[in-house]
């Protein structure tokens, strides 16, 4: 993989540390519900087809009491796409090289009142420059007060940045984050943005407000819902909930299949598959 260059290290070096944030988050919550689970790191390498080296990064995932299976990984990876895939990759079509760096973030938890949720944010070079990603929500059974304390807080981080336009990304996630063959969504939404083009410095403004409402949103509303009694009948909504939440992540979602076509980390490209699930 070619040298980075300063936007690209910043970026890396972002994601980073919102990786190291969220990791300590996780465990502090944890702690407080009695357990000692922590996140196991295992680093990849990535080779792109020409046999030179294209990066690669560090999955983390950990299975406590509160997070039945949270997967917190970071990636950096380089080369070329392989081809008609570059055909489908935002100035990639006229040259297939590309750079890619970013977080990605899927967390399943024990008790069904606290809501599952993934976030991603991603830096991509190809002949453009572009920021994209997002934070939704899916609870199996879901709470008004949360919903709302999610939205408003990614509200507030698009409303302090010229780059962030919460009615234009909040409709975007309730349209991209759709089961087309269920004919419903999977979850009760957030925010999705992709090709977020122009100044750097700007969007990466943006990008960073995003991963810290995360970081301020999701551990209110699972320390708000984890001490909540549940019964059979709810973790069996859970269960078939977390089915086509599967299917989503196999069928339609991007990332994985750009992790696919790229030659990444098997591992870590489907970590946001739930350790249990039923199709009753």
């Amino acid at each position: 993989m070619k040298p980075l260059d300063s936007e690209q290290t910043q970026a890396r070096h972002w994601f980073g540390h919102l990786r190291d944030l969220i990791c300590a988050e996780f465990e502090a919550i944890e702690r407080e519900a009695g357990s000692d689970a922590s996140f196991d790191y295992t680093a990849w390498d990535r080779s792109d087809p020409s046999g030179e080296p294209g990066g690669g990064g560090v999955r983390g995932v950990m299975k406590g009491r509160v997070f039945e299976k949270v997967g917190v990984n970071v990636s950096t990876v380089g080369g070329a796409f392989e081809g008609d895939f570059a055909k489908s990759i935002h100035g990639a079509a006229d040259d297939p090289q590309f750079f890619a760096t970013g977080i990605s973030l899927v967390a399943h938890m024990t008790n069904p009142h606290v809501p599952a949720v993934h976030m991603n944010c991603r830096f991509l070079t190809t002949t453009k420059r572009w920021f994209g990603g997002g934070a939704d929500l899916n609870p199996p059974l879901p709470y008004a007060e949360d919903t709302a304390d999610f939205h408003a807080t990614l509200q507030r981080a698009c409303d302090a940045h010229p780059a962030g336009d919460y009615p234009r990304f909040s409709a975007w996630a309730e349209d991209y984050f759709r089961i087309p063959h269920r004919g419903v969504n999977r979850g009760v939404g957030g925010i999705f943005f992709d090709h977020l083009e122009g100044d750097f410095a700007t969007n990466f403004a943006f990008v960073q407000d995003v991963g810290r409402a995360f970081l301020d949103a999701y551990p209110r509303i699972v320390r708000r819902r984890m001490g909540e009694a549940w019964t059979p009948e709810d973790e069996a909504t859970m269960l078939e909930w977390r089915g086509r939440y599967a299917e989503f992540n196999l069928v339609y979602d991007r990332g994985t299949l750009f992790g696919l076509k790229t030659g990444g980390n098997i591992d870590a490209i489907l970590m946001s598959l739930p350790p249990r699930a039923t199709w009753a």
